[in-house]
């Protein structure tokens, strides 16, 4: 069985796209468990409804350790807003993707997330945006990419608009990437898109 560990930080949306991906079987494997960055978000409520452990580390230390006991195949980041421990991502070196509400490599780095990430879309003009997964380095955001989706930026369109409709697009691409990995059981850093 491959499990999957999950990191998120806010609602779990993306966690629960993942979880609806497993239950309709186009992802052959489990999630073992969620690496929550504070207590009282609703991705522990919906890891709790679905039976997976969840858990708030206070150190590095405590995340190495946990995840550890999880043995995950691979390490999804979703909506995760702490940096990962440069211990775990050498530990799980091509095997920690994440998903970013950009195209990078526009919009990546430290300070480019959630709606601050859509609102410099807007302020700059950009007719289009998406979200990309792309494999976890030590660097935020600049691992090598495995896929993207691209939307069309509406002239009407407000930030808060703009997060709504590249968050349905994280919800296809992020369990739609999974599955690739998982299913053919390769080296993560083997695809390319």
């Amino acid at each position: 069985m491959n499990n999957i560990v999950v990191f998120a930080s806010g609602s779990g949306s993306n966690i629960q796209a993942i979880i609806n991906a497993i239950n309709e079987g186009r992802i052959h494997g489990r999630i073992a468990g969620l690496i929550a960055s504070k207590e009282g978000i609703k991705a522990i409520e919906r890891a709790r409804i679905n039976g997976i452990e969840s858990y708030v580390p206070h150190s590095d230390n405590d995340v190495l350790e946990k995840v550890q006991t999880w043995s995950p195949s691979i390490i999804v980041l979703a909506g995760y807003l702490k940096k990962i421990p440069e211990q775990l991502v050498q530990l799980y070196k091509n095997r920690i993707i994440n998903i970013h509400p950009s195209l990078l490599p526009k919009y990546g780095g430290k300070g480019f997330y959630g709606i601050h990430v859509h609102r410099a879309v807007i302020e700059s003009g950009d007719t289009e945006s998406g979200c990309t997964v792309h494999i976890v380095t030590e660097e935020y955001d600049d691992g090598p990419i495995l896929a993207q989706s691209k939307i069309q930026v509406l002239p009407e369109y407000t930030a808060e608009d703009l997060a709504a409709a590249v968050l349905k697009e994280e919800h296809i691409l992020l369990p739609q990437v999974i599955e690739q990995l998982i299913n053919t059981e390769s080296d993560l850093g083997t695809k390319t898109t």
